[in-house]
């Protein structure tokens, strides 16, 4: 079936990764291929678009060098948002001024690069083209380092992440044991996530040859025991001078209290709900020296594991771009409603390709990580994890270097 109208619209949504842009080239450069007349970038999304700002892409991604500069560039090229849609009841005439703006840029296609609340937008803008009889296709892109997706192997974003995650980890393992100290160092690195573990179990790649890996890992899938903790804790410290836990920013206690909130912590909710979750590191490495009187530290990865393209995975990079391709091909032969998923086919040789699945079966669910991939005392990952994270995060992709500096792709005139 041939489209009438011949220009796509792709936005990016949510927390930013290394890998975001390259699916965004993905799209682009796959439009272009396809015969669409021009692909237009939303800045800040949904939020963005209602507003009416936006980009032609031709004008700023002129050569190959810039698309590949972009590959390369970290966080979100066209800005971000974190806006949820009202249900379509509440708010028609809202739905009315997305679809007129898209009626008049012509567009047949839109693309919407990001994780569950993404896929909520995609979801009930689709339902609303199907009321009002309206032929623009929306198509779901993967892209989230929490991994929490549903239906698809794993998300475009997470296996740079973990990559970053294993590497730092192992480097924070190999200071601690440069000091001496009286009664011992505990150092707890604090993982994002949320609720899923995927990214905190990645700290357990830092396993190797050369090095014995993270002592503890706690996952938020599992209730955490503070004084088991500390009993965990104190068990190591016999055992070694210097003590390294992984902790997920979203571990909780039997009452479902975050253990962040125990200390001081912000307030702040974003427009899905979502509370800020920082601190945990920083109450759990006070509460041991408080404890224990041996000397801790706590460090917060932060953004810095979403944002490390300097240690992005090439396998990530590569598959991003691909289901940026596969997301247009999708909807120009006439899907709607859908999200590109990431299939594996094998692991050794590792080979994965894409589908589409309903996005209804998507938005707003949460895929965490299986008992039976965490040890029995909730402590550690097992062996089918590492397997399972392992081949995400093969390869390397150098940076373009100018005076020694990554060099990105920015737009001139807007945020750089």
């Amino acid at each position: 079936m041939k489209l009438s109208k011949r220009n796509v619209i792709v936005g990016q949504s949510g927390g930013p990764t290394a890998a975001i842009n390259s699916s965004l080239a993905g799209v682009y450069r796959t439009a272009k291929d396809r015969g669409y007349n021009k692909v237009y970038g939303m800045l800040h999304g949904i939020q963005g678009l209602l507003e009416e700002k936006y980009i032609d892409l031709s004008d700023h991604i002129t050569t190959e060098l810039d698309a590949e500069l972009l590959k390369r560039t970290p966080a979100a090229y066209l800005g971000s948002c974190r806006y949820k849609l009202p249900e379509i009841c509440d708010n028609m005439p809202l739905y009315d001024k997305i679809f007129d703006i898209l009626e008049r840029l012509e567009i047949d296609v839109f693309i919407y690069i990001g994780g569950n609340d993404s896929m909520d937008t995609i979801k009930k803008l689709s339902d609303y083209a199907i009321v009002k009889g309206h032929k623009c296709r929306f198509v779901g892109c993967p892209k989230t380092i929490d991994n929490d997706l549903a239906l698809t192997d794993h998300t475009p974003g997470y296996g740079s992440a973990a990559k970053y995650i294993g590497t730092s980890v192992k480097e924070i393992i190999r200071d601690g044991f440069c000091l001496e100290y009286p009664k011992g160092l505990v150092t707890i690195v604090e993982i994002m996530g949320r609720n899923a573990g995927w990214l905190t179990g990645a700290s357990a790649l830092a396993k190797s040859e050369d090095c014995m890996g993270p002592d503890l890992i706690y996952l938020p899938e599992l209730v955490f025991d503070p004084e088991k903790f500390l009993e965990k804790v104190k068990k190591c410290l016999e055992e070694k001078p210097s003590v390294v836990v992984a902790v997920s920013e979203g571990i909780k206690t039997k009452d479902g209290k975050y253990v962040c909130e125990l200390g001081i912590t912000a307030d702040y909710v974003d427009a899905f709900g979502h509370k800020q979750l920082t601190g945990t590191a920083s109450y759990l490495a006070g509460y041991v020296a408080g404890q224990l009187g041996c000397k801790t530290r706590a460090i917060e990865l932060s953004t810095l594991q979403r944002s490390a393209s300097h240690c992005a995975s090439r396998v990530d990079i590569l598959e991003a771009y691909q289901v940026g391709g596969a997301a247009v091909k999708a909807a120009d032969e006439g899907d709607s409603g859908k999200m590109v998923v990431l299939v594996r086919l094998s692991d050794d040789p590792y080979q994965c390709g894409t589908e589409v699945k309903d996005v209804h079966k998507i938005a707003n669910d949460e895929k965490l990580v299986p008992r039976e991939w965490v040890n029995k005392e909730g402590t550690y990952v097992t062996d089918q994890f590492v397997s399972y994270v392992r081949p995400l995060i093969q390869g390397d992709v150098s940076p373009v270097m100018v005076d020694g500096i990554p060099r990105h792709l920015y737009k001139p005139g807007y945020h750089h």
